[in-house]
């Protein structure tokens, strides 16, 4: 079976999240499994683009509203992703530093879709599955259907899947001719509250739907940003199904990222060689439990809590413990994450940015991940943590329901907590200094967790028994 992706992210090309991490295992996994899976992206400029030899496989052109676009196919040479890899340059509008934050975006990436479909109109032979990956790459199934130029693909499968449904690609109606000529009396599908809506159109006309997690498919059908009823109404045709990891890259006992490389059965002084690195770093006593936070700093992560239950808990738990956090989102959260460094030197830290060197170090070296967040629809930090036996805090919601349970009830590893308030992290991280307290209970809990099996493999095979349906 040859399988498509189409994606605005795919790591190690470009990452903004855990689209981008999906994206550069799943079809590894697909091709390990004896498919052939290729991944299509835009071609940003990125430190892969100039450290990678490529090769050009195909040039064309198409009109978009009063724009006239020549774009190029140009595809990596040597397999170092481990699958296809071909990116879309069209000159001035995708050839750029940054992924998102363009005021230009829904041109940008409604251009790269229509040079996705334009590709394939020229293929000699069609793939048997195009699966496209959340609102930049979901009007393609639209395209197929219905755009004129392009009906003749219309029999192949199209497959959406939903990382985050929060972003949905909204368009106004004046920007219908960004679309190729298209049939208007298939408007409704392009549709959703009087505005065009590709990720509504996604879930409309690909022939299944898949969110990274069973339990976020249970909560779109309540919390969509919108889309609650259209859920409802295509629940049909929608599965849940939990992303993997890449257990090639996250792999505590080969990761050249770590200071100190270990397994489930030599982790004891190993992983606290990886913690004395970082507190070394960052000011911080290596003998109190480290609690780190790794992500976006945003709302739906429940970052603008942070500061708060940092500072409480510090005060109300008389600095038994150590907070390390690295992330970047919105300034006024940064500011209030540096600012804290003042407050309380030798018990916080914080490093604003994405640096994926120190994640992995911080993975490794951690006692325990905060994952408080409002919104999660797989998560992939809680799996990387628990690799490296690290033990996760996590807020009941989304994918972090489904794969971590509370070390409170039988067989279970982590900490979890309802609210998304900044009382529940408090009292989550003051159940973490008393499991640290329990060292034979905790090597215990480090060792069941780093043996859990949340590889790409059971994952990838569910995806080709969904193709296949």
């Amino acid at each position: 079976m040859e399988i498509i992706h189409v994606s605005a992210e795919c790591y190690p090309v470009a990452k903004a999240g855990g689209l981008g991490d999906v994206v550069g295992a799943l079809p590894k996994y697909q091709n390990n499994l004896g498919h052939i899976a290729k991944v299509v992206m835009p071609m940003y400029r990125t430190r892969f683009l100039f450290e990678n030899n490529f090769e050009v496989v195909h040039k064309g052109a198409f009109g978009l509203a009063n724009y006239w676009f020549d774009y190029t196919i140009i595809k990596e040479a040597n397999n170092v992703t481990g699958f296809d890899l071909y990116l879309v340059d069209i000159y001035g509008i995708l050839d750029r530093e940054k992924i998102y934050g363009y005021d230009d975006d829904s041109l940008r990436f409604t251009a790269f879709q229509v040079a996705v479909v334009d590709w394939l109109s020229k293929w000699n032979h069609h793939p048997d599955i195009v699966h496209v990956h959340d609102h930049q790459a979901a009007l393609i199934p639209f395209m197929m259907q219905h755009c004129y130029a392009y009906r003749h693909l219309s029999h192949i499968k199209t497959i959406l899947t939903i990382h985050n449904a929060e972003y949905q690609g909204w368009l106004g109606w004046d920007k219908s001719n960004y679309i190729p000529h298209w049939d208007p009396w298939k408007s409704g599908l392009l549709e959703w509250e009087n505005t065009i809506n590709p990720l509504a159109s996604g879930i409309k006309c690909a022939a299944k739907v898949s969110t990274v997690s069973p339990g976020y498919l249970e909560e779109l059908r309540h919390s969509a940003n919108g889309l609650e009823k259209l859920f409802e109404y295509e629940r049909g045709k929608c599965y849940g199904i939990l992303n993997g990891i890449d257990t090639d890259v996250w792999n505590p006992g080969t990761d050249v990222y770590i200071a100190e490389n270990f397994n489930a059965e030599n982790f004891k002084k190993k992983k606290f060689a990886n913690k004395k690195v970082l507190c070394d770093q960052f000011n911080l006593d290596e003998d109190k439990p480290l609690i780190v936070f790794i992500g976006r700093l945003v709302g739906e992560k429940a970052a603008d809590l942070l500061p708060s239950a940092i500072s409480d808990s510090i005060y109300h738990m008389e600095g038994k413990m150590n907070f390390l956090i690295l992330g970047s989102g919105e300034h006024w959260i940064e500011l209030q994450l540096q600012n804290l460094r003042g407050h309380f030197l030798g018990y916080y830290n914080s490093q604003i940015g994405y640096n994926e060197k120190l994640s992995h170090q911080m993975y490794a070296g951690a006692d325990f991940l905060l994952m408080p967040s409002r919104v999660e629809p797989c998560g992939l930090n809680q799996m990387y943590a628990m690799r490296y036996g690290t033990i996760p805090i996590v807020r009941n919601t989304g994918g972090l329901k489904d794969t971590v349970k509370d070390f409170g009830g039988e067989g279970g590893y982590g900490i979890c907590f309802d609210n998304a308030t900044v009382w529940d992290i408090s009292y989550s991280v003051h159940r973490a200094i008393q499991l640290y307290e329990q060292q034979e209970r905790i090597d215990e809990i480090r060792k069941q967790i780093m043996e859990i099996d949340n590889s790409w493999e059971r994952s990838a095979q569910i995806y080709i028994n969904l193709y296949n349906s």
